[in-house]
């Protein structure tokens, strides 16, 4: 697709402003009244609604759907950033629900904000410079995601939720609704409370999920010795990267065992 290319089977409202730039895919709906900048690249099938902005240096798979009032490809929320060239980058099938804002990286961060496919993004949330976000999250109503965070695979934030920069989420973890996270939190853990206390596993997830009973029970039996066992959080989980056959145990190992710029949120007791 060469520069200034809107595909004829686009179909581009006549109140919306698009920038000569910009790169607007087959199948495309803009609606009115949106505004789409130079640097934008609109999927295949893409749907912006209405009073949607897609500014920045951003990309926005294909079959995704932006609703009215989103802001997706601002420049980031930080006073270090002083204008250099960042991006936004938006996977498949991606739901990006009224008011939500995304804002691009900054070169200390990486550069690159992310999001993966099939994630849906609720009323009012908020994406946060050179954030990482995995496949088939779902941020509900009013998240607020700051700048650094990664989000791993199939993660849920609950409405009206925090999490603190540089913060890490493993992939299946559900965070409670009214939470604020500062530390990291374990692949499949369970986070409630307004301070944000790791309570369990998520049980409920890994069961929609289809995860075969024996690993569930390999699985709450390492969340036992990490809440339990005697030494420190990281002894109990390099016994746990030596010891366990299964895969999902050792993924929450090796998690906790790698490099975080935060420290994590323990286990409060043995469930």
């Amino acid at each position: 697709m060469t520069t200034a290319a809107i595909h004829p089977s686009a179909t581009i409202h006549p109140s919306a402003v698009i920038d000569p730039g910009a790169r607007i895919a087959a199948g495309c709906t803009v609606g009115p009244f949106c505004v789409v900048g130079a640097e934008v690249t609109l999927g295949h099938d893409v749907t912006l609604k209405s009073h949607v902005v897609v500014t920045g240096w951003t990309e926005i798979g294909a079959g995704s759907v932006i609703f009215p009032f989103a802001t997706v490809g601002e420049v980031p929320q930080d006073l270090k950033y002083h204008g250099e060239h960042t991006r936004l980058i938006i996977g498949k099938r991606a739901r990006i629900r009224e008011g939500a804002t995304l804002n691009t990286g900054t070169e200390g961060g990486g550069g690159v904000t992310r999001i993966g496919d099939d994630c849906l993004i609720m009323t009012g949330a908020h994406v946060g410079h050179d954030a990482q976000i995995g496949d088939r999250v779902i941020l509900v109503n009013n998240v607020a995601i700051a700048g650094h965070v990664v989000l791993g695979d199939d993660v849920i934030v609950g409405g009206l939720s925090g999490i603190h920069q540089w913060v890490r989420v493993g992939q299946g973890a559900i965070i409670g609704a009214v939470t604020m996270v500062t530390n990291d939190v374990i692949p499949y853990g369970l986070v409630q409370a307004p301070r944000g206390e790791l309570d369990g596993l998520n049980l409920v997830g890994l069961k929609r999920r289809g995860i075969d009973r024996g690993e569930i029970t390999a699985l709450r039996a390492a969340y036992q010795t990490l809440a339990q066992e005697d030494g420190s959080f990281l002894d109990r989980a390099r016994k746990l990267a030596e010891e366990s056959d299964s895969p999902l145990v050792r993924e929450i190992a090796e998690f906790i065992l790698s490099k975080s710029d935060r420290s994590f949120l323990t286990p409060k007791g043995g469930r």
